[in-house]
């Protein structure tokens, strides 16, 4: 799997993962990738477009006055125009969905069950349309990153829970729902699968940002085939960047996603998200990767905060506020090559040392300081000469001035780790990990 700038390949102890095939800048798109399956976070007990549904249920653009503002006949769901509604007709809303989410909130309705439980029916009914519709994009999620886990690896507990609920979900599924055709070969194996693949590469994509709201809620979750195999580190060197509520013509592709890099890095590096915001705590970072993810993360900043103290963590904690998922939250970009470079040890990774704050740096540069955001910044596509030195925050949609982030620096950071006049000429080639 390969574009023009990125290509998968085996890293040892990582798996898969995302390298540079050639030198990237930062600012640079190196993908562009379109969801297989989209489905609808929303609890299906209230699923009401009259009441709490303003999202198009074929885009999950924001539904507005200006919108047509039509909804399906059979089940009621919204769509923001007519060609949104013929698009769904014949991919994500067929007879058959259409009738499967009528019974399935009729279910929901009389049996409050945990939300958790209703979000991974929505994707159940959602694999298995695909199935229907599209065989090739359905053996493209299979092959995705996640596996059912046996008993003997499964973390204490997590082995069962997931097993039940997907027991449960099957159960559910073929007894309310209406039948699907046996060529497909559906089965509580093939259910529990598909789970698998959703936990490990679904992307939420996000209500809108508001600086009077702490928490954002995720309005649909994504399964995008590429950007699947980015892996995570807590210092990344990369971001996603969506905009599914920008103006956009009839059928123009508003769900797809972007990977956008933060700064420079060499050719062979591999190039990482975060799935989630970074200024989340070791501890809260260490526990939502192992329960949502299956791993330990042991990156470099992991390393060194592993053996700090809470008060420690609280001391340089920049916020605890979360904007949620792959929320994907994703993040980085490159400022004063200088500064970098004192940062940097010889083989380019940022220098590590009993008081060294691998992630400090980052928060300066990198981290938006909008209230109630805590995204990334990374900067507009080297290609926009007019708008070179601008970075753009990948949650708030914000714009920021380099000029203006270096003096922030220049004020905050100790000077004594500021390069002198003598430092200009011992700049390397080597371009910085973080």
């Amino acid at each position: 799997m390969e574009t023009a700038a990125v290509a998968m390949t085996e890293i040892q102890g990582r798996g898969r993962a995302m390298v540079a095939i050639r030198p990237l800048k930062g600012g640079e798109i190196v993908l562009r990738d379109s969801p297989i399956v989209l489905y609808s976070a929303l609890p299906l007990q209230s699923d009401d477009h009259r009441d709490n549904n303003g999202y198009c249920s074929n885009c999950f653009i924001s539904i507005t006055q200006q919108s047509q503002n039509l909804s399906c006949s059979t089940c009621g769901s919204p769509f923001c125009t007519l060609d949104c509604q013929s698009a769904a007709s014949a991919t994500s809303h067929t007879p058959w969905a259409c009738q499967t989410l009528i019974r399935l909130r009729e279910y929901f309705s009389g049996n409050r069950l945990p939300l958790d439980l209703q979000i991974q029916a929505r994707f159940i009914v959602s694999a298995y349309n695909l199935a229907l519709t599209s065989q090739s994009k359905f053996q493209t999620l299979l092959s995705l990153q996640g596996s059912v886990p046996s008993q003997s690896d499964a973390v204490s507990g997590s082995y069962s829970d997931s097993d039940s609920s997907a027991n449960f979900i099957h159960s559910l599924i073929s007894s309310v729902c209406p039948p699907l055709p046996l060529e497909l070969g559906l089965s509580l194996e093939l259910t529990k699968v598909l789970l698998a693949k959703d936990k490990l590469n679904a992307f939420g994509l996000m209500e809108p940002f508001s600086e009077q709201r702490e928490d954002r809620s995720v309005r649909a979750y994504g399964i995008y085939p590429v950007a699947s195999f980015f892996n995570h580190d807590c210092l990344p060197n990369a971001c996603r960047f969506d905009y599914l509520d920008a103006a956009k013509p009839s059928l123009a592709n508003n769900t797809d996603i972007t990977i956008r890099m933060i700064h420079d890095v060499p050719q062979g590096r591999e190039i990482c998200l975060s799935y989630f915001p970074v200024n989340l705590k070791y501890r809260e970072r260490q526990k939502r990767l192992r329960d949502d993810y299956g791993f330990v993360c042991d990156c470099d900043r992991c390393k060194v905060e592993a053996g700090w103290s809470e008060s420690e963590e609280d001391g340089i904690d920049m916020d605890d506020d979360d904007e949620d998922d792959n929320d994907e939250g994703n993040q980085e970009t490159t400022m004063d090559e200088d500064f970098d470079e004192q940062m940097e040890g010889e083989d380019g990774d940022m220098m590590k040392g009993e008081d060294d704050f691998p992630h400090a740096y980052f928060f300066l540069n990198y981290m938006c300081d909008r209230k109630n955001c805590w995204g990334t910044l990374a900067p507009l596509s080297p290609s926009a000469a007019a708008t070179t030195g601008v970075m753009e925050c990948n949650v708030c949609g914000s714009f920021k001035n380099l000029d203006q982030l270096n003096n922030m620096i220049m004020n905050t950071v100790d000077k004594s780790f500021l390069p002198t006049d003598d430092d200009d000429d011992e700049e390397t080639e080597e371009d910085q990990h973080y």
